[in-house]
């Protein structure tokens, strides 16, 4: 049971003893009660029920409007504590919103009632368009460090793969596969840590997290060469597990960027927002290199909404979003990123309204991985921004907000929720596009065609390719 509820049993209870207290000074309604009014009228028990009677009532009488006085006190302090508790909230504590794949991004289709139904038949239905293949090679992160607290493991299914990521006594994380080889079980979930192993909860086989060696087999007397699992190259940094994905099985060729103003504490974690999103993973990054779409589908005003059938409201047409952004990929050995240069403001009738101009770089380091540092009038930080498969046509998009830790998380959480709300408005074209792989560009779009000769390195031989009836089998 929860506090609150204690609480609200005190109150209940003073207000029921006052209500006797007031009430029964002539013992009428305790005399009343099923189950003690008879007992009163019978000769073996009467003189007891009769002297507990007269016991209950005699204090009672004498406080008869304390226990109101004590009900209502308690009530206020409470209601008070609520409050106070709720603002803390709102000022101090990191946001924490997810979107769903049915939360947003989908219109009414008649006969489907459910949003959830409506997403999945909306998957089933659309052309997904000749996509490239669905799972890039690159680093990914395959959940936040804040998940895995030492000595605690986590199943993880993304990338076509089922990881058992776990953190060690020593504190660092590891990643396996997480399926047993002995016997098939899933080591991620009921798998006990043991020092900086991973023990299996079928048959308690143990493998080191180091190299997937099995190092005890309780009932065998040997441990056999070829009894091993697969382990994953992984690190750790900006607050996430990240695992090196290749579909050729190539060690990797660059390392992600860890932000040091994370690792020393100047920035601090102040929220986080997830969305699930219906499309292929090439669509989202290539936005960076989409800059007309910013003048139009960003250019109305936040409060206007994300149903993007109602952004142009004319309540809020006064203002506006102005952005200034040039996208270029770097050159070797930095390939593997795209820089995007950013510049935006809030404008009312074509004026900057001061304060809320805001400086982003942002570098997309491979496929999955997206640094926006960014400078306001406010103050500095950085969205850490991922992107990972958990299925051929299923994204999961993160954003989480770093900002001066002495800062209070409220305006953290505004900037946060302000740049969820321009995500919102891409999810219901990403929900429901589909991809073109030779799209009738002009001149003004020659970045996108860029953007996409850029990509395709993530990309090789063995890189799996979308299986239509598969896909398209499945019901979210």
């Amino acid at each position: 049971m929860e506090s609150h509820q204690y609480v609200w049993i005190v109150i209940l209870s003073c207000i029921v003893l006052a209500a006797i207290s007031i009430s029964d000074a002539d013992g009428q309604l305790l005399e009343s009660l099923p189950f003690l009014g008879p007992l009163l009228h019978t000769d073996g028990a009467a003189s007891f029920v009769e002297l507990v009677h007269s016991a209950v009532v005699s204090a009672l009488s004498g406080a008869r409007w304390m226990w109101l006085g004590i009900a209502a006190a308690l009530s206020v302090l409470y209601t008070g504590w609520l409050i106070v508790r709720h603002i803390l909230r709102i000022v101090f504590s990191p946001l924490d919103l997810f979107r769903s794949l049915g939360d947003l991004g989908y219109t009414e289709i008649e006969g489907v009632k459910s949003q959830k139904e409506v997403a999945n038949v909306v998957r089933r239905r659309r052309k997904a368009g000749d996509v490239p293949p669905v799972y890039p090679n690159g680093w990914f992160s395959i959940i936040s460090s804040r998940d895995v607290p030492r000595g605690q493991a986590r199943s993880v299914n993304v990338l076509g793969e089922h990881f058992a990521v776990f953190r060690g006594e020593d504190g660092k994380a590891y990643v396996l596969e997480a399926y047993c080889p002995h016997m098939g079980a899933n080591i991620g979930v009921g798998g006990r840590v043991v020092n900086n192993c991973l023990q299996c909860p079928f048959h308690g086989w143990t493998f080191s997290g180091e190299d997937g060696k099995c190092v005890n087999i309780p009932y065998a007397k040997k441990i056999p060469d070829f009894a091993k699992t697969k382990q994953w190259t992984c690190c750790e940094g900006n607050g996430q597990i990240m695992v090196w994905y290749h579909a050729e099985g190539i060690e990797p060729t660059w390392t992600p960027e860890i932000i040091p103003e994370i690792s020393s504490g100047i920035w601090a974690y102040k929220g986080k927002t997830t969305h699930i999103i219906n499309a292929h993973i090439e669509e989202i990054p290539e936005n960076g290199a989409d800059l007309a779409h910013l003048h139009h589908l960003h250019k109305p005003f936040i409060l206007a909404g994300v149903d993007l059938r109602r952004i142009y409201n004319p309540l809020f047409g006064m203002f506006s979003h102005k952005w200034i952004a040039q996208w270029e990929p770097l050159p070797e050995p930095q390939q593997h990123i795209g820089k995007l240069s950013l510049v935006h403001s809030i404008q009312i009738w074509g004026h900057t309204i001061p304060l809320t101009t805001l400086k982003v770089d942002v570098l997309q380091i491979g496929p999955g991985l997206v640094n926006l540092k960014f400078e306001s009038s406010f103050g500095n930080g950085v969205f850490v921004q991922t992107l990972t498969p958990e299925e051929p046509m299923l994204q999961k998009l993160t954003h989480e907000i770093y900002f001066q830790w002495w800062m209070p998380a409220l305006l953290p959480k505004l900037m946060l929720r302000g740049e969820a709300m321009q995500v919102d408005r891409d999810v219901m074209i990403w929900n429901n596009k589909t991809y073109v792989s030779k799209p009738m560009l002009v001149k003004e779009d020659q970045l996108i065609a860029k953007h996409r000769r850029w990509y395709a390195q993530f990309f090789s031989e063995n890189s799996p390719r979308l299986s239509f009836q598969k896909e398209n089998s499945a019901d979210w």
